[in-house]
């Protein structure tokens, strides 16, 4: 229950039954000579802010029952219950606020050491906001919102912009999406980012430059929802202005897109969907590939089109788009929405739930981890407000304002960051459309005079469904827009109208909260509200001064604000926080003014517009004399309207998409790097691979690169050419034209003869049937040799449809893995390829062992350039030995971790363990890296004695995408070889398009990698999935066996 009004009743009842507090003096936990207090008790234990709704069942049990004694006992069980639940409320309360105290403690060390490593003096644009920089860290909102003041602004604008080709993709992947007759307020999935994100793609379809967007998004093909969120691809009609001289996108403009991934038939909530986020990806990127070949064909000159940019909307977007984003080597925007650390502080505050009830409710560790990610990945994070950015963003390990400006300002004068890096916080409120808003200027009177008049002009049918409840439908209405939720407020919005006299005679109330059939059919804690609400109309006989619709459509709120202007009405938005406020924009562009809460986005809103008062959500009083003021000052209200209605422009669709797009204009470009490289082919089915492959083994020839990560001749490592964001387009020019220039006068016959391996070796990527990956993480290397043998001869003992290739991806390195092929008897081109050292390395076979003796393999450089984004290089490298000496010294263990350096590679630093329980979970060291704004990806490998910190994006998992972007290989013709558990970053490997086989009782001992999680592995693997099987036993039977259960082999 949200209220607490049975509080009232509560008290009221204890009093008939108790002497009172000052009749006794008897103790208030115990009884004491034979008597209990629960008057006192109440008054002074009873913490207010409880609502549990089966405490309030248990308050109506007792006010049923007749007995005064059993009543009695009834309500002393109620107490005990309430003091459990305040001592347990103070217990969490402790816990969280020492946690709290921890990170403050970890965030500031984290501090002084980056500034530590940055050892430049501090400018003075270091000390403190740099001028330029407001979008980030304050200021003026105008000045955080650039102004299209004319026609000529906008035009020159378009300009500049129409003769480029945009592809733009979102993502927003929970909650019923489609493009007309939104079903808004269906369920707490379907909200107002639902609106948001189908409202910027329609916008941005419109803009100058964009050629195309799409807006993916899950298909749900269920009973229980319409046939339309089924349908694969929906076109979103494009709408302008009627008179706006931007011109349409080149192309068919914007899509919703559906990918089926997860249940199918069923329509799950948010919270489920984790699990499922690989598949997705995995069939987004096979999209995005299709649809920037089609677009290259028709507007490309026949080369790609890649994104833009990837855009992901709330976390579990932001995860998917961190992934894609990897995959496809192109920038990253995010948007939070709401964020997860804040509602966890906000439901620990609550004390109804400990942490880990929270965390089995809302999977909310793993949705906090999803948004760290998203910052690791994203060049830009918009936000709606400075609020969100000042107190939400700043809870996490990944984002700190200061240091923020610290490195934004060493960027701008040129200076290394020594490896950091923090993405860019810009303030873009959300737009509208206002080009079909006519603001009333008449009055109730005489809109139904001219109704009356005319009856060809009827009002529309919401009005009716809304002036039904009021005895006097032409006074002044109150409206308010939102869901039943608890922290929307509406019951003090009640209790404010209800014990205010004179707003009840000046005004009416109308709530629009959702849709309903049944109560009861509702869920809980929004039944609960509603409930609590309608007791309240009828505690204070609001009966025909307040409505509360059953159902409205999402074509009707125009018409409802509408209603509300006419009778010269007021807008509010309660909220204890709200985040940002869209319906308050809404509102003042059909000439509403409006009351709004002080806390969060309102704030603004109301900087931007001066259309109204803020006022403290908390404070009853304060919402009625507001509501009061606006509605009996005429002037006033005239004055807040005109005001909203001459600055509603600020938030228009154009001018957010302009802003936006000049964002993601200022991004550094990244697309597959094989696509730009000037000596480079195109990539097509007859010669691309052969091609490509003969220049990327040109480089690893002519680099000397060693596979065991020795330095190179020159005294320097390849990390230093690749380690810098300040200028990598330059450095990578150098490399590629000091490469090219060697590769024309040294490679001779040698390159032709590998050129020919080539063209016959990698496509077969391509025409393999199946690809079975072996990544099967053993605490021995002859445990891995037992299972590529036994994976092998499956393979050549069944039957299969097609061809079989073979990848070995493990944490081992190139030279451990030509130990382990030779100790076998098997030969390197017995794979197709190799992922290596834990998915920050690829290799493939190679005839020639010209530029590694003794290790027939070449290097996939252009594997490099994917993956090298933020990746932190030497001042990583040189954190994570101070950290290793810190750890050494506290635990009094020299030499417990130490470097590997003949396991380290430019793209992977690898450390030794000795004794890992001695070492803390590499969700903490991950953290400590956050923290000082070095973004790397931490792996616990072979049972816990090996450590690699690898690029960000690098995994086993993501090196398998690389391999289809590049090379075209089916995602889902690869059979995945996995044990019961194994490193660190093992949950990757089981997710996706592909097949997975699970070999019973290998990889076990490793579960204690796993034991210290945020979030336990069930929360983010399939299990349930049919592309997932567990042998019977080890053996080669059962892997036959499994593998026809998956289609693989023919029985």
């Amino acid at each position: 229950m949200a209220g607490n009004d049975w509080v009232n009743s509560y008290l009221e009842a204890i009093l008939d039954v108790d002497p009172g507090i000052d009749g006794v003096k008897s103790s208030l936990l115990l009884r004491e000579r034979g008597r209990f207090s629960p008057t006192r008790y109440f008054v002074e234990q009873v913490i207010t802010g409880f609502d549990e709704t089966d405490l309030h069942r248990s308050w109506v049990r007792a006010a049923a029952t007749r007995s005064p004694q059993e009543r009695n006992t009834r309500l002393e069980n109620m107490c005990w219950r309430i003091w459990n639940l305040a001592r347990k409320k103070k217990q969490l309360e402790g816990e969280e606020a020492n946690r709290v105290a921890k990170r403050r403690l970890e965030r500031e060390r984290g501090r002084r050491e980056a500034t530590a490593d940055m050892s430049e003096d501090l400018s003075e644009g270091e000390k403190g906001d740099l001028p330029g920089d407001l979008s980030t860290h304050g200021g003026s909102t105008r000045g955080r919102m650039p102004k299209i003041s004319s026609v000529d602004v906008m035009e020159n604008w378009a300009n500049q912009y129409k003769e480029k080709k945009l592809y733009i993709v979102l993502i927003s992947l929970h909650g019923l999406i489609r493009g007309e007759n939104m079903e808004l307020g269906r369920d707490s999935d379907t909200g107002g980012q639902v609106k948001y994100v189908v409202e910027l793609a329609r916008a941005l379809g419109t803009m100058p430059g964009v050629c195309r967007v799409d807006l993916l998004t899950r298909q749900v093909s269920a009973p229980d929802v319409d046939w339309s969120y089924a349908e694969p691809t929906e076109m979103l009609n494009l709408r302008s202005a009627e008179n706006s001289i931007q011109e349409p996108g080149e192309s068919s403009g914007a899509y919703i897109i559906r990918i089926p991934f997860g249940p199918k038939n069923k329509y799950i909530p948010k919270e489920n969907l984790w699990p499922h986020i690989p598949e997705f990806v995995d069939a987004a990127l096979s999209h995005i590939i299709q649809m920037s070949k089609v677009l290259g064909e028709q507007i490309g000159g026949g080369q790609p089109v890649w994104p833009v940019s990837i855009h992901g909307h709330y976390a579990d977007a932001g995860d998917s788009a961190a992934l894609l984003s990897g995959a496809l080597n192109v920038p990253m925007v995010f948007t939070g929405h709401s964020l997860g650390r804040d509602k966890l502080e906000q439901l620990l505050k609550q004390g109804r739930q400990s942490r880990e009830e929270i965390n089995s409710t809302y999977k909310i560790m793993r949705r906090i981890e999803a948004e760290e990610l998203s910052l690791d990945a994203s060049e830009i994070v918009i936000t709606s407000t400075r609020q969100e950015i000042e107190e939400q963003w700043r809870l996490y390990d990944g984002f700190d304002p200061v240091l923020e400006r610290k490195l934004r300002a060493r960027i701008k004068r040129g200076v290394s960051c020594h490896g950091r890096f923090m993405p860019r916080m810009v303030v873009i409120p959300p737009g509208m459309e206002f080009h079909h808003i006519v603001p009333h200027d008449g009055d109730m009177d005489g809109e139904v005079e001219k109704t009356e008049d005319n009856p060809a002009s009827p009002d529309p049918p919401i009005w009716s469904e809304i002036m039904r409840f009021f005895s006097n439908p032409r006074k002044p209405m109150i409206l308010a827009l939102a869901r039943p939720d608890p922290k929307k407020n509406i019951t003090t919005l009640v209790k404010a109208f209800g014990e205010c006299r004179p707003l009840r005679e000046l005004a009416n109330l109308t709530l629009v909260m959702g849709n309903r059939d049944d109560i009861d059919e509702m869920s809980g804690t929004s039944a609960s509200m509603l409930l609590s609400i309608l007791k309240l109309i009828d505690k204070y006989d609001l009966y025909g001064q307040v409505a509360y619709p059953k159902h409205h459509k999402q074509s009707d709120v125009p018409e409802i604000y509408r209603l509300a202007a006419k009778t010269k009405g007021v807008f509010i938005n309660p909220a204890f926080i709200e985040p940002f406020g869209l319906t308050l924009i809404e509102a003042a562009a059909y000439g509403l003014p409006m009351v709004a809460t002080k806390n969060g986005g309102p704030v603004d809103i109301h900087r931007v517009l001066d259309n109204g008062l803020l006022v403290d959500p908390h404070d009853q009083q304060s919402i009625a004399d507001a509501l009061l003021k606006l509605v009996s000052d005429k002037q006033l209200w005239a004055r807040c309207r005109q005001h909203g209605l001459k600055n509603i422009h600020l938030f228009s669709w154009p001018e957010h998409c302009r802003t936006y797009l000049s964002r993601i204009a200022s991004c550094r470009p990244r697309q597959p790097q094989w696509q730009r490289s000037d000596d480079s082919p195109d990539i097509s089915d007859s010669d691309s691979p052969s091609d490509s492959l003969r220049d990327m083994h040109d480089l690893s020839l002519n680099l000397k690169f060693s596979f065991d990560g020795d330095k190179n001749e020159g005294g320097s490592t390849l990390d230093n050419a690749l380690d810098s964001e300040e200028n990598p387009v330059n450095e990578k020019k150098k490399l590629e034209n000091a490469i090219l220039t060697m590769s024309k006068g040294a490679i001779g016959g040698a390159q032709k003869a590998d050129h020919n391996i080539c063209a016959g070796k990698f496509p077969a990527f391509r025409r393999r049937k199946y690809n079975f990956v072996i990544a099967v993480d053993s605490d021995t290397t002859s445990d891995v040799l037992q299972v590529i043998e036994m994976v092998i001869e499956a393979a050549r003992a069944g039957k299969s449809a097609g061809s079989i290739g073979f990848i070995l991806s493990t944490a081992l390195t190139i030279s451990e893995i030509n130990s382990l092929l030779v100790s076998g008897g098997l030969s390197p081109s017995d794979f197709d390829a190799y992922i290596c050292n834990s998915g920050s390395e690829l290799y493939y076979p190679s005839s020639s062992t010209e530029d590694v003796p003794g290790l027939p393999f070449v290097v996939d450089l252009d594997y490099h350039s994917h993956i090298e984004y933020r990746w932190g290089g030497e001042g990583l490298r040189k954190t994570l030995i101070r950290w290793v000496a810190s750890l050494n010294d506290k635990k009094r263990e020299a030499g417990n971790i130490e470097e590997d350096e003949s396991g380290s590679t430019s793209h992977c630093y690898a450390f030794k363990v000795t004794n890992p329980t001695l070492v803390p979970p590499y969700k903490e060291l991950r953290k400590q890296m956050r923290i000082q704004a070095l973004r790397c990806h931490v792996v616990y490998c072979q049972n816990g004695t090996k450590l690699h910190v690898i690029p960000v994006l690098a995994s086993r998992s993501q090196a398998l995408r690389y391999l289809h972007v590049r090379w075209g290989m089916d995602l889902s013709n690869l059979v995945v070889f996995s044990g019961e558990c194994g490193d660190t970053d093992y949950e990757g490997l089981l997710g996706g398009v592909h097949k997975t086989v699970i070999l019973k009782g290998v990889g076990i001992n490793a579960g204690k990698l796993h034991a210290n999680r945020n979030y336990p592995l069930e929360d983010v693997m399939p299990l349930d999935s049919p592309n997932i099987v567990q042998t019977e036993a080890y053996d080669i039977n059962s892997i036959t066996s499994s593998l026809e259960k998956l289609g693989v082999l023919k029985g």
